[in-house]
């Protein structure tokens, strides 16, 4: 399925049977990776530090860091973070990102396998990134890592309904013919119509943590062709097809950008925190 449209599905929950696979093709182009995805607004670390604690000073576990999307505007608000990522090419690219940042170590690691420090931490945080980790162990080894009291943040991004809305129409014409797991008719999702209760669910069936405080932001960002090309390669779903479709999809998908939408669309997203306190 395609990691640019969904219906009655969020973009973040990966079949167990392919969440592995698909969570190491992040790191087969580190630098892609960087260029291409988006960051996240300012206001979310304004209530990462109002719900979690984020502040300055204080000690977060960053879990699954990319190349530093959401650990660069961390450091600079002065948290002392640990910044564990399993791709070593993606830790590579973070810690060049966070060179200046003295109060950041990036560790190439598999969380589930890290052996914790003895000095818990203030917060947990995971920018679209949880999903990835195996459910059997993430709640309960961020709650170990968690001094009494601390946060766990978890941080979720979904394409919903907005921007060049018929461009997200047509273009499923494109994953139709080159995707075969792709389902006819699929469309965003209007933002009103997800919810978190699957996150707060598992929260809360871990007995580990109070409730689950969600805040949500929208943003629009446009992209010419090969802007929006480059990002669709960053997508473990797009990377996980077969090379001769992958390259039909893109050059499907560059073809009505360019004859219908004048070469630039934009694409609307919704990005979630939750935020939980351990008990």
């Amino acid at each position: 399925m395609p990691d640019n449209t969904t219906h009655a599905r969020r973009d973040d929950r990966p079949e167990d049977s392919r969440r592995a696979r698909l969570s190491r093709t992040f790191d087969e182009d580190a630098e892609l990776y960087d260029r291409a995805r988006p960051g996240y607004p300012p206001e979310l670390f304004d209530d990462l530090a109002e719900l979690a604690g984020a502040r300055p000073g204080s000690r977060v576990l960053e879990v699954g860091c990319g190349t530093g999307q959401a650990t660069v505007p961390l450091a600079e608000r002065g948290c002392r973070i640990t910044a564990v990522e399993a791709g070593p090419h993606m830790a590579a690219v973070a810690r060049r990102n966070l060179a200046g940042a003295p109060a950041v170590e990036v560790v190439t690691a598999d969380f589930e396998s890290w052996p914790l420090p003895e000095e818990p931490f203030d917060a947990v945080v995971s920018a679209t990134a949880f999903h990835w980790i195996d459910p059997a162990v993430r709640m309960a080894k961020a709650a170990d890592a968690l001094r009494p009291g601390g946060a766990l943040a978890v941080v979720r991004s979904q394409h919903v309904r907005g921007g060049t809305e018929e461009f997200f129409v047509e273009v499923q014409r494109c994953y139709e013919r080159f995707d075969p797991d792709t389902s006819p008719g699929l469309r965003p999702p209007a933002a009103a119509d997800i919810d978190g209760t699957d996150h707060a669910e598992e929260v809360a069936r871990s007995c580990r943590f109070g409730p689950t405080v969600f805040r949500r932001y929208e943003r629009d960002l446009t992209y010419t062709t090969s802007d929006y090309l480059e990002l669709l390669r960053t997508y473990s779903g797009h990377r996980a097809l077969p090379e001769a479709a992958r390259t039909g999809l893109l050059e499907c998908v560059a073809g009505l950008i360019d004859g219908r939408y004048g070469g630039r669309v934009t694409k609307r997203y919704l990005i979630e925190s939750g935020v939980s306190h351990r008990r």
